[in-house]
């Protein structure tokens, strides 16, 4: 019995060892799935010297510190790599052996975090190689500056001291409406339900003592210009943030000005346009916002329990948070108190940002486009906001543009070999070359962007998409990819499909692409609003294919139609947009949905070597007059003009013209597509 019991229990344990090694298989197998997803890194069965550990990544709650200490027991580690925010990290062994023992000994195991927090259990994989692009340290905001030790630690013991946080009565009303932080108002009271302050019921007292002498000595360094008569102080416990936001225009002047006390942090701030910055504010740090970063970035912080952090910068330099893989690592937060110091604005806010105003919401400012009332009117815009924009930018926006979308390359590839093709507005030419047994052609209204097009060995020349000096009659097919949407009137749009008509021979097709208003359908969000900021240098852009590649277009001559033709925008079905009768035109945030058909969407310029002056010169001209002076001296935002598709309003145009029928439509990622069938 003795026997058959000890026999027992060796068959359970090995039936645990079995399962346990099937677990970890599949672990195994599933991180490498979600790497292949996330990064298109695919592991491979043999070893070598390069591993992915799952479940050891800055966004399990591993700190490089950590990481590095467990593996360095098994050899030399070249390098370490941790993306920000994902639950894996790569190593690099001298040698394949030691990799070999790491693998062996990690995979599996289970190990707690630095904090205590949680176990978790490491599953390796093997890899070819990892290598990951070099990230551009990115600047500071326009405008925004932070000094570091601004206060001596004495100073700063004192200030801290001075604020009592015993509850009152105005403070216990202050902390209801805010319960994730603790909050104290001087000088005036912020109504956090209003956004404002109420000017004409100053608080009894004015700002302690040691703040007002604090604001002398900044006064008297020049870090600042004038002495705020309102502070609001903050205290955070670990783990609380603050929701993105602009302070109110018409509450306060330009500059604001907040004193990190007790512990540092990392605060971001966002454009308008979709770009990010994290800035290090250290301890006992001012940071000072000015002009464009304080009226047209949003700022917070995001509430959690680590902040990603430049390991090399642990000593609480000063600066941004470059998304460095081989340099980050994480730093578990402290209780802080942010003294923020504002001056109560006593006029009307007159500010170069008038889309993010409130003093200014619905006012026009002089010179701002408008949606075009006449032929004369559309043909200026298009010039200004489409034409001169897209020559300026050719060169950038090229480099953003590469990816074929699948289902335009099936439209080409199922074509009849010898097939001749039109692309009507094909940018810098990344669907000429697809099918190499078609006779490609292209036209864009860029000269740059068609220089682009030569340079590849393409056959393209420069026109306008409403007056295509081709022969009538003589292609088989045209593409028109993101073309359409640039044309700023009902009568010049129809009249653009007009013109692919008469291209086609009959029974030849034609593929449409325009950008639709409807960027969430059936459910599902479209990639342009999926798409967040890329660490890699990719634009934060447009969509699919306005953004990913394809071109713009508009023309001289355009032909002008009745009024109540049937691609009036009041017609299309299904939309909520703003009605476009004599209004300014909106500048869209991107990345995010359209709350109007017609409207400017941002391009900012990345610098170009190989072109010098001119660019931001050009910029000032270009650029809608939402664009701050500094952000073009530095990095041009250009404004491009778009009308965006409703549903239905695509294929409505297609029929109004009686030598064409819709043979298919479809919605893909965000824009409405025809093929169209000439009779």
């Amino acid at each position: 019995q003795i026997i058959n019991m000890e026999g027992d229990n060796t068959s359970q344990d090995c039936l645990k060892v079995c399962k346990m090694k099937k677990k970890v298989l599949r672990k195994q197998v599933r991180a490498q799935h979600t790497l292949m997803r996330h990064e298109g890194i695919e592991c491979v069965s043999h070893a070598t010297q390069n591993l992915v550990v799952a479940n050891a990544g800055l966004g399990n709650g591993m700190s490089r510190h950590q990481l590095f200490k467990i593996v360095e027991e098994y050899g030399l580690v070249e390098t370490l790599l941790m993306p920000p925010n994902k639950p894996y990290s790569f190593v690099k062994y001298g040698t394949t052996a030691e990799a070999k023992k790491a693998f062996d000994a990690l995979n599996g195991k289970e190990v707690m975090l630095e904090d205590f927090s949680q176990n978790i259990v490491l599953y390796v994989n093997f890899v070819e190689k990892v290598s990951w692009k070099n990230v551009v340290p990115t600047s500071l905001p326009p405008g925004l500056t932070v000094v570091e030790n601004v206060i001596s630690p004495e100073e700063e013991r004192r200030m801290l001291e001075s604020i009592d946080w015993m509850e009152d009565k105005d403070t216990q009303k202050t902390q209801k409406t805010l319960k994730h932080r603790r909050v104290k108002h001087f000088g005036y009271e912020f109504c956090y339900d209003s956004n404002n302050v109420d000017k004409n019921k100053p608080l009894p007292g004015g700002l302690p003592e040691i703040c007002n002498l604090f604001l002398e000595k900044c006064l008297k360094q020049g870090f600042i210009k004038h002495k705020s008569d309102q502070l609001t102080v903050n205290q955070y416990e670990p783990g609380q943030g603050i929701p993105p936001h602009i302070d109110t225009h018409s509450a306060f002047e330009d500059e604001i000005i907040s004193l990190s006390l007790g512990a540092k942090i990392v605060m971001d701030f966002k454009h308008p346009d979709g770009r990010t910055v994290a800035v290090m504010l250290p301890r006992r740090s001012l940071l000072v916002m000015s002009g464009e970063s304080r009226y047209l970035w949003t700022h917070g912080i995001t509430p959690r329990k680590y902040d990603v952090i430049q390991a090399s910068e642990l000593g609480q330099k000063v600066g941004t948070i470059t998304a460095d893989v081989g340099d980050l690592t994480l730093h578990r937060r402290e209780t802080r108190t942010s003294f923020t110091f504002r001056k109560v604005r006593r006029s009307h806010c007159n500010c170069i940002y008038p889309s993010v105003c409130d003093s200014q919401k619905g006012q026009q400012r002089q010179g701002q486009p408008s949606v075009p009332l006449s032929e004369v009117e559309a043909l200026k815009l298009e010039q200004e906001h489409v034409h001169k924009v897209y020559e300026e930018i050719a060169t950038h926006f090229s480099s953003t543009r590469h990816s074929p979308w699948p289902q335009i390359v099936e439209f080409l590839q199922s074509l009849p070999m010898g097939a001749i093709v039109a692309d009507i507005g094909c940018g810098n030419g990344k669907y000429l070359g697809i099918n190499k047994d078609l006779y490609m052609i292209g036209c864009d209204r860029s000269k740059n962007l068609v220089d682009i097009c030569g340079e590849k060995g393409f056959q393209a020349f420069v026109c306008d998409a409403l007056a295509v000096p081709i022969r009538s009659g003589s292609c088989d097919a045209c593409i028109s990819i993101a073309v359409i949407h640039h044309f700023s009137t009902a009568e010049r749009r129809l009249a653009t499909i007009r013109e692919l008509a008469r291209l086609l021979r009959p029974g030849g097709t034609a593929l449409i692409y325009v950008w639709a208003m409807e960027q969430e359908y059936r459910k599902q969000k479209s990639k342009y609003l999926k798409e967040k900021s890329d660490s890699k240098g990719k634009e934060e852009e447009m969509n699919p294919d306005a953004t990913r590649g394809l071109p713009r277009d508009g023309a001289p001559e355009g032909s002008s139609l009745d009024s109540r033709s049937p691609l009036r925008d009041s017609e299309a079905k299904g939309h909520d947009a703003e009605p476009v009768a004599a209004s300014v035109l909106p500048v869209h945030t991107n990345r995010t949905s359209f709350h109007s058909q017609d409207l400017l969407v941002p391009w900012h310029l990345k610098s170009d070597p190989k072109k010098k002056g001119g660019g931001a010169a050009a910029a000032a001209k270009l650029s809608s007059p939402v664009a701050s002076e500094e952000s073009q001296e530095l990095s041009p935002v250009f404004h491009r003009y778009y009308h965006v598709f409703c549903e239905g309003e695509l294929e409505a145009a297609c029929r109004a013209l009686d030598c064409v029928r819709v043979q298919k439509s479809y919605y893909d990622q965000g824009n409405w597509c025809v093929v169209l069938e000439k009779l």
